[in-house]
């Protein structure tokens, strides 16, 4: 190698390989192993698992043993430790989501309390209109007492002036002059 070939960059760098996936994608991701996380089934799961660990670490010959009690079960904590250092961010990245739902829900929740709010305070007013307006709608009452004055009315004009009307025994109107 040349000393001036360090003067010039490589035009092709190593680079990690580009995993491409959707922050949506990784968060559902993140939010089914949180879910699965607090299960009882990956509880026992783990509790199994940690149980034939030391059970095979401990009652096993040491040619078998590949995490010997004798090195206070080196590998199986850094196991543990790793899965904790990895399942804490997925927790928390699952709890922000929710955060998130849980605020867009309840901004919907009040547009939508808003919305019944003013269809509320319109039907208020609709009625108070209605209301209103009824009180110079003539009633049904008010109708027929008028009907009865304007029949009285006729039926004096009908029988023009009229002195003394007497009654007769068969109910009939007789006039005395």
């Amino acid at each position: 190698m040349a000393a001036d070939d360090f003067d010039v960059p490589r035009s092709s760098k190593r680079r990690l390989p580009n995993i491409a996936m959707s922050p949506e994608t990784f968060g559902r991701g993140a939010e089914g192993f949180a879910r699965f996380m607090g299960t009882p089934a990956f509880l026992v799961g783990m509790t199994v698992f940690c149980a034939v660990w030391l059970v095979w670490n401990t009652l096993l010959p040491e040619s078998w043993q590949f995490d010997p009690r004798s090195l206070n079960f080196t590998l199986l904590t850094l196991i543990l430790s790793l899965q904790a250092s990895y399942a804490a961010p997925l927790i928390l990245l699952a709890e922000n989501r929710s955060t998130d739902r849980d605020r867009v829900e309840f901004e919907q929740d009040r547009q939508r309390a808003e919305r019944n709010l003013a269809d509320t305070e319109y039907l208020a007013r609709e009625v108070a209109a209605l209301r209103i307006a009824m009180r110079e709608v003539a009633t049904r009452d008010f109708i027929r007492s008028e009907l009865r004055d304007l029949l009285k009315e006729l039926d004096e004009d009908a029988k023009g002036p009229v002195s003394n009307p007497v009654r007769s025994d068969r109910g009939d109107d007789e006039q005395v002059g």
